[in-house]
């Protein structure tokens, strides 16, 4: 945990009981060992979505949907959200609860290498959601800003990386803290970091 245990569970503690299927989501990810964002991000995931009015979202790296049904579902009707994972198992999971949350109309599913993907995918969007694995973050630097409109936002999560950027010692770390240095001096966007569960970067495209 990055800040205080008891301020964490205090937080916890005040969010509403989610529904059937995200508990289920929930579940299966703590279960199985499936890196999720978790209700307090998935939360605020869903509030910039409706702070911004985003209608057209692309996430990179998005495992088995959890933060994408929340995107989904606070973007609204006729919104266009990019789904995209490496894993065809993956893909098919997430398709699965897409479909039973009713959400399958608004959801695209990319499988295949996420910054391929959003190559491959024309357009401007609202929101990009970066949460790739750590060692493609730089990667991620070079290639969003140009796909976001003007007040567009990229978010960025693990951006704290379970502290270890305090003391980089792999290369995966060492990542991050380039991706975090980088995000800041750009002149692209104005950005904060959310000391949220493991580090929520959120930068506005200028």
């Amino acid at each position: 945990m990055i800040v205080n245990p008891d301020i964490e569970r205090y937080m916890e503690g005040l969010l509403p009981a989610r529904d059937p299927l995200l508990a289920e989501v929930e579940a299966q990810a703590a279960r199985r060992g499936i890196p999720i964002v978790g209700p307090m991000v998935g939360r605020l995931l869903a509030q910039l979505v409706m702070l911004t009015g985003a209608r057209r979202v692309f996430e990179l790296g998005s495992a088995i949907g959890y933060s994408t049904i929340w995107i989904a579902r606070a973007a609204g009707t006729g919104s266009e959200i990019h789904y995209s994972d490496g894993s065809e198992g993956n893909a098919r999971e997430a398709a699965a609860y897409f479909a039973r949350a009713g959400l399958s109309d608004r959801i695209r599913v990319h499988v295949g290498d996420a910054l391929t993907e959003l190559a491959k995918t024309k357009g401007e969007f609202d929101i990009i959601f970066n949460d790739v694995d750590k060692d493609g973050y730089p990667g991620v630097l070079a290639e969003a800003p140009g796909r976001l409109r003007k007040g567009g936002l990229l978010v960025t999560d693990n951006t704290l990386w379970h502290s270890r950027v305090l003391d980089p010692q792999d290369d995966t770390s060492q990542a991050v803290v380039r991706f975090n240095r980088e995000l800041y001096d750009s002149g692209l966007f104005f950005t904060t970091l959310l000391p949220l569960r493991d580090g929520v970067s959120v930068s506005l495209k200028l």
